[in-house]
């Protein structure tokens, strides 16, 4: 038999989890730019990697001066590689970073990416 504690913490366990809502993983950062129009020129990139790639979410972000847009929800760093060889011709200059608030990524084998 079960120990009562062990039960218990797996429950603490699970609850917390549930309860956080993202995870560390991997994004990849298709633009950054500052200065005149930035904000605008990000928001367009966004809008056209959104609506050609729907299944994967886009992030817009400012942290002074530049204004920054990270795609996917990667749980690996392979995850993110073999999306960033998609898109490569596409945004050559995009690149995989860490991100410590991901959100839960699906575990669907292969999304339209």
């Amino acid at each position: 038999m079960q120990d009562a504690r062990i039960t218990a913490l797996v429950a603490k366990h699970l609850a917390f989890n549930e309860s956080r809502g993202s995870i560390k993983g991997f994004r990849i950062q298709i633009f950054f730019d500052s200065g005149n129009n930035s904000k605008s020129k990000a928001i367009s990139v966004m809008n056209e990697f959104t609506s050609k790639h729907r299944k994967v979410e886009g992030y817009l972000s400012f942290q002074e001066p530049n204004f920054k847009v990270r795609v996917g929800d990667f749980r690996t760093r392979m995850d993110a590689q073999r999306f960033l060889h998609k898109i490569a011709e596409e945004y050559p200059s995009a690149f995989i970073v860490k991100d410590n608030e991901i959100n839960f990524p699906s575990l669907d084998d292969e999304e339209d990416e």
